[in-house]
């Protein structure tokens, strides 16, 4: 499997994993104070949705240079 299209569909199941943890963060201030771990839980899956975020909006700029430069050592 291509480690691109793996990349991307682990960056779509962070963001289920992110929209759940901020769901689950919401209901529990609703319901009074929650404790820590409930606050700062959506925290490690936003980084990991970052730095994925990153290399997919960077992807096609590196793809695309890499093709130009393959292309002008061609001629």
């Amino acid at each position: 499997m291509n480690p691109n299209r793996l990349i991307r569909q682990f960056h779509r199941w962070l963001s289920i994993i992110f929209t759940l943890t901020v769901i689950a963060n919401l209901a529990a201030m609703a319901s009074g104070a929650p404790p820590a771990w409930i606050v700062y839980s959506p925290l490690p899956p936003l980084f990991l949705l970052l730095l994925s975020g990153l290399y997919l909006f960077a992807l096609p700029y590196v793809r695309r240079r890499h093709t130009a430069t393959a292309n002008r050592s061609a001629r």
